[in-house]
């Protein structure tokens, strides 16, 4: 059973914008660490973003600082991908992950998030 329900994804222009949104029905996100990953064919899994649930902190890919933006609305318990000026190499399935603030990373809030949890995906194609 998925504990985290993504939407959002979709075909979009280069220089195009879409929200990602991450849901999570049967708990609070309170405290917990957030966090979108991508995976594109023949690429490996990038962490893309992250919301410490300890600090507040937060950790942008190089590839999309200055374009995207992760935020939580704490009445709604969901948290968003905000991505702008998106780039053909943005395609991807996107995944949001939780996990415990204990395990975030040593320098930033992105751990592997392997024992947390995850939602099903949601594919984001970026094409002319």
């Amino acid at each position: 059973q998925v504990l985290l329900v993504e939407s959002g994804g979709g075909l979009v222009q280069p220089g195009g914008s879409l929200r990602l949104s991450c849901a999570a029905p049967d708990f609070t996100l309170d405290f917990y660490a957030m966090a979108w990953f991508r995976r594109a064919p023949g690429k490996e899994r990038e962490g893309v973003s992250c919301l410490s649930g300890s600090d507040g902190s937060t950790y942008y890919a190089g590839s999309v600082k200055g374009r995207f933006t992760i935020s939580r609305d704490k009445v709604e318990n969901t948290f968003y991908l905000e991505m702008n000026n998106l780039k053909p190499e943005d395609t991807a399935v996107y995944y949001c992950a939780t996990d415990l603030p204990e395990r975030e990373g040593k320098t930033s809030c992105l751990g592997d998030f392997s024992s947390g949890n995850w939602g099903q995906g949601t594919q984001v194609t970026v094409s002319s």
